[in-house]
């Protein structure tokens, strides 16, 4: 297959380049890997603080208060009530998300229409929070402003669009 073919061509063409520039990759590498240390200490306090709150956010039961005060409204949009806990989990949490996902495979069916828009939900959307926490964390900009709820209506929509593909195909 081409893909196996992938990666070592990268890694060759990237050797050829730096050869051309005069610049020596192993050092490169290694700078960067040093970099990449102080990266993971400045941003490890913002990755726990999310991963705290997702844990309070389910034990507290406020995930399952939301899904159940938020179900008419996706129903009213399209999205089958039994996705709406993923719809809730999704922005914070990935592995939250692929538990619940497994969960619906495992009650409806991996050949099911909730099991496919579950899957499509997945894989269009993204933990808005986590990527918001580790994006902000390293950038001088500390006023997250719109960033997030325009993140959040981008997930919303996104869900609604992955419902109304597996319904049309």
């Amino acid at each position: 297959m081409v893909s196996n073919y992938v990666l070592p061509i990268l890694i060759f063409v990237l050797l050829v380049f730096a050869t051309i520039k005069k610049t020596k990759p192993y050092n490169s590498f290694v700078e960067g890997a040093k970099d990449s240390i102080s990266l993971v200490m400045d941003i490890f306090a913002y990755i726990v603080a999310v991963f705290i709150f997702i844990e309070i956010f389910d034990a507290s039961g406020l995930c399952d208060y939301l899904t159940t005060a938020l179900s008419p409204v996706f129903n009213f949009l399209g999205v089958p009530t039994e996705l709406t806990k993923l719809t809730i989990l999704k922005p914070f949490s990935g592995s939250g998300g692929l538990a619940i996902l497994q969960n619906i495979f495992d009650t409806y069916g991996v050949d099911s229409y909730i099991s496919r828009c579950a899957s499509v939900i997945l894989a269009s959307s993204d933990t808005v929070f986590y990527v918001s926490t580790v994006y902000f964390s390293k950038t001088s900009v500390k006023k997250l402003g719109i960033a997030i709820p325009v993140a959040l209506c981008a997930t919303v929509l996104s869900v609604v669009l992955s419902c109304l593909f597996c319904r049309i195909m």
